[in-house]
């Protein structure tokens, strides 16, 4: 599946959450996809200072993740992911530079969580292939294969968070575990003034450039989008609402 036709809904539309009528992302079984990545539900609420975001398959949440290549050039990611509405600069990168996006991934070539031990094995550097917490910035891409890479930066030039791992795109690894049980994944990360901002949810295959050179982080394949169009029509709910 190819993004190309909706980028510009993805990253520059804007979303009026204070109207809007759907609270969750709901989306229809398809039989074709892979199940564990065939998004039936999303929701995501907040109690002000955390927001939880949850998505519930048609399959078992984190039962399907990439083959290792044995390197980090050319290897895969696969994601559980939820655009937002939120700015980029909420948690840290440089205001207004593409979507801001919360994602759980595995990719079992590359550990990019060099500040927390995932598998509590004493070593910090080995966790790769565990399903873990992201924050990344969004943008458009031609010479990716859904239209779409996570953004490509310059460290000690472009604004990144104080948890990014030092890679050369708009990458966070803010360390918070995910639980990934039975057909749901979910994962509840420290954001502010999250309340009414919308979101979508969004399964997809993610590559890392076989040479190491830019675009270093393609999305080069989506699973499914529980809108079906990127619009953005989930809002983040307070917990009393």
């Amino acid at each position: 599946m190819t993004l190309s036709h909706l980028i510009p809904t993805l990253l520059f539309s804007t979303v009026f959450t204070a109207t809007a009528l759907a609270h969750p992302v709901r989306s229809p079984a398809d039989d074709t996809l892979t199940p564990a990545f065939d998004i039936l539900d999303a929701h995501a609420t907040t109690d002000g200072r955390l927001v939880t975001f949850m998505m519930e398959l048609n399959g078992m949440a984190g039962s399907v993740k990439p083959e290792a290549v044995g390197q980090l050039t050319g290897s895969q990611v696969d994601a559980y992911v939820w655009p937002t509405s939120l700015d980029p600069a909420t948690v840290g990168f440089d205001a207004g530079s593409g979507r801001l996006a919360l994602a759980i991934t595995a990719h079992p070539d590359f550990d990019d969580t060099p500040l927390f031990d995932e598998n509590n094995d004493g070593d910090p550097a080995n966790d790769g292939a565990d399903w873990h917490s992201h924050w990344v910035v969004l943008v458009p891409e031609d010479a990716c294969g859904a239209g779409l890479k996570v953004r490509d930066v310059s460290p000690g030039q472009d604004l990144l968070p104080a948890t990014a791992p030092g890679l050369p795109i708009a990458l966070d690894s803010p360390g918070m575990s995910p639980v990934l049980q039975g057909r749901t994944a979910r994962i509840t990360v420290p954001v502010s003034e999250a309340e009414h901002q919308s979101f979508d949810a969004v399964t997809a295959r993610l590559e890392v450039h076989p040479d190491g050179a830019q675009p270093l982080l393609c999305v080069t394949g989506v699973y499914d989008i529980g809108s079906g169009d990127l619009s953005l029509p989930g809002v983040i709910m307070g917990e009393t609402e």
